[in-house]
């Protein structure tokens, strides 16, 4: 069971090389290069059946040809998982060393089995003779023609992003190494804790690669896309490629005599090389294999699904076998929730304006309420409500160790200083320019990125910002939020203001003396739908319900100082029944989620001010908001975000997902074993590091 364990995890953990290896790490060193040279194991699947006469491999038996691994490769893949691999399983010397020899067996044959694969198939891209036209083209040695054999069965675009991916591995580690020779030489070492950001920022799209980024080892010049890091130097780069490469020399992954200048032509990056290409047919065989698993979703397997989940929590939830409040918890992209028990279950967002520090400690003193003889403080509360100042969070992202903002126009507000806001953020992942199909980086979702820095900021010659935030009161809040709302073409439908009253009342009792918790909303107010809050547009970029939803989620990010809510689904689930939230916000949440998506109340609490908007709920108008049985709309499952795209895309990923993974371990139980041979004794030495130990 172990071996099968290890046959799984075999491709992942050895696609790892590329990237993990590079910052440098002497943890295991020997004075003999010969030793690192020793070949551990030989893999040639051309032993099995397949490849003999009338198998069907067996024309291309001479483009096998048998794969070394060299104890260098072994040693490699320590350097760059080994350890956590030892603390992630609790594995000894042994047993990592065994797992890294079979993930390089294993690595090697699934190669050697994707060559044969796409040799078969009926298309006229891959030949014998052109592969063997590819392999003799190649000039330099054997390391040369190995990559020059597997980059045939790989397209320019795969190829360019493989290299890309590598080079970006190399400057990412020689970064590393140079921002540690830059923090030794500055003064101030005081770190910056940086505001949460949005998941997604900054990241690159999937396919997208640069064929003019460069390596940067402190003489290079053309680099591409590539950006320094902060204070760098020609000098501090140089230095930070000289610690690289004493690491990968130590490790004896450097040749003697090799000219360092180049650091494509060292025999280290074309190894990586290598090996980069190795997993890019390795993705490139599971897709194909995923393509042969996505001939069988057809649209009634989708519609069908859809209905055995629909039955079975209509069911499960009814009778008390499956747990609405566990399904809530795991609602995601890819874990859908189509029903509930009854009406009220629902998320939030919830926007936490706090008291602050002497707000706090007034209201812990001060003794209860005149005559009220349940020990609450509610009058004094609301007395110090009124003066709540809250501030935009987002300052870091100018002054931390990654600068976000940039100058553009966007929400002008509703203050007297609305005019000087122009700072926004991310716009690697919100312009038009940068970010979408084609573009270098993924467009950044439920989020809308219109809404200016609120506060004052100035730069100075040297680049460095000085950012002040304005205090602004709950009123200043929620003309903010209504203002942003219908900037951005919703249809804001304000609540009825506060009562003169509402600081100085004194009576939060009903006739029964029980709290009422109604007279604590201090405002509520909605964004139509038009046509009702259509839950299967909810995550359809564009669309009024993610308008909506990426305006709350943008204002959390600037004001919200409940940062437990960043970055969650679609907010806190709420559920009808009792919670452990404090009572104020229970009863506002649990409201707001009864009246439906795109109502808001504010309601205080002893913490301050909360602004709680509905994401999504059941009501008793939409127990089913994204369809009854049979009525899985398939016609909508190429539209983006829809629920049908969503619903589509993690059912279909789950079942090809699992079909590519049963044919790669298919293919390691047929092959691995007899088509390799493992000599122990040459890394006798490496194994048996516990006793030495």
């Amino acid at each position: 069971m172990k071996h099968k364990t290890r046959a799984v995890i075999a491709i992942s953990v050895a696609s790892v090389m590329a990237c993990g290896l590079l910052a440098g790490c002497d943890l295991v060193t020997t004075d003999s290069k010969k030793d690192y040279e020793q070949v551990i194991a030989e893999v040639n699947i051309t032993k099995s059946e397949e490849f003999n006469a009338g198998g069907e491999f067996a024309a291309y038996k001479d483009v096998i040809g048998t794969e070394s691994i060299y104890k260098r490769d072994m040693v490699a893949t320590f350097v760059a998982s080994g350890s956590t691999v030892m603390s992630q399983y609790g594995w000894t010397y042994r047993d990592t060393f065994d797992a890294i020899k079979d993930s390089l067996v294993n690595r090697a044959v699934y190669v050697q089995y994707a060559k044969a694969y796409f040799l078969s198939t009926d298309s006229a891209d891959y030949t014998v003779q052109g592969y063997q036209a590819a392999v003799n083209a190649a000039t330099g040695g054997e390391i040369d023609k190995a990559i020059a054999g597997l980059g045939y069965f790989l397209t320019d675009d795969e190829k360019g992003e493989a290299l890309y991916g590598l080079r970006s591995s190399f400057n990412s580690s020689l970064d590393t190494l140079e921002e540690g020779i830059i923090d030794e030489t500055e003064d101030d070492t005081s770190s910056v804790t940086v505001r949460t950001t949005p998941t997604g920022v900054d990241t690159e799209s999937e396919h997208y690669y640069d064929a003019d980024y460069r390596i940067y080892t402190g003489t290079e010049t053309a680099l591409g896309s590539y950006e320094k890091v902060d204070g760098s130097t020609a000098y501090t780069r140089r230095q930070a490629y000289s610690s690289f490469l004493t690491n990968i020399r130590s490790s004896g992954l450097l040749g003697a005599g090799e000219d360092t200048t180049k650091i494509e032509e060292l025999s280290y990056f074309k190894r990586e090389l290598k090996s980069a290409y190795e997993s890019a047919i390795i993705n490139k065989m599971s897709d194909a294999f995923e393509e042969e698993a996505a001939k069988g979703v057809t649209d009634q397997w989708m519609k069908d699904k859809y209905d055995t989940i629909l039955k079975n929590q209509e069911e499960g939830f009814k009778a008390g076998t499956l747990s609405i409040d566990d399904a809530l918890d795991g609602m995601s992209d890819s874990s859908f929730v189509l029903t509930a028990p009854q009406a009220g279950y629902g998320f939030v967002i919830n926007i936490l304006l706090p008291f602050s520090a002497q707000q706090t400690q007034d209201l812990g003193d001060v003794e209860m309420d005149k005559g009220d003889n349940q020990g609450n403080k509610f009058a004094w509360r609301a007395h110090l409500l009124e003066n709540v100042l809250a501030t935009d969070q987002r300052g870091t992202w100018f002054t931390g160790d990654e600068d976000y903002s940039y100058e553009a126009d966007g929400y002008k507000g509703t203050l007297d200083n609305a005019a000087d806001r122009t700072y926004l953020f991310f716009e690697n992942s919100l312009s038009a320019d940068k970010s979408g199909e084609g573009k270098q980086y993924e467009p950044l979702k439920n989020y809308y990125g219109k809404y200016t820095y609120n506060g004052k900021v100035t730069k100075d010659a040297d680049g460095k910002y000085t950012v002040k935030p304005n205090k602004i009161k709950i009123g200043d809040f929620i003309s903010e939020m209504e203002g942003y709302l219908d900037s951005a073409g919703l249809n804001v439908v304000p609540g009825t203001k506060p009562t003169a009253d509402y600081f100085t009342q004194t009576n939060y009792y009903d006739k029964d003396g029980k709290v009422d918790y109604s007279k604590f909303v201090y405002y509520e107010g909605s964004v139509e739908f038009d046509g009702g809050f259509n839950a299967k547009n909810m995550f359809v970029a564009g669309s009024p319900e993610n308008k909506a939803f990426s305006i709350i989620n943008e204002l959390s990010f600037a004001y919200n100082t409940d940062t437990a809510g960043l970055n969650s689904y679609l907010g806190y689930a709420v559920t009808p029944k009792k919670t452990d939230f404090v009572s104020e916000f229970e009863y506002a949440a649990q409201r707001v989620c009864a009246e439906g998506a795109g109502h808001y109340i504010v309601a205080p609490s002893d913490y301050g001010w909360h602004i709680i908007y509905c994401t999504f709920s059941f009501t008793e108008a939409g127990m089913t908001p994204f369809g009854t049985a049979g009525s899985f709309d398939a016609a909508d499952k190429d539209t983006e975000g829809s629920f049908a795209n969503l619903f589509y895309e993690a059912q279909k990923t789950a079942a090809t997902n699992s079909y590519s993974s049963n044919k790669q371990t298919d293919i390691i139980n047929r092959f691995a074993e007899i088509g390799s041979t493992v000599y122990e004794d040459r890394y006798a030495d490496l194994s048996g590091l516990d006793s030495a130990s």
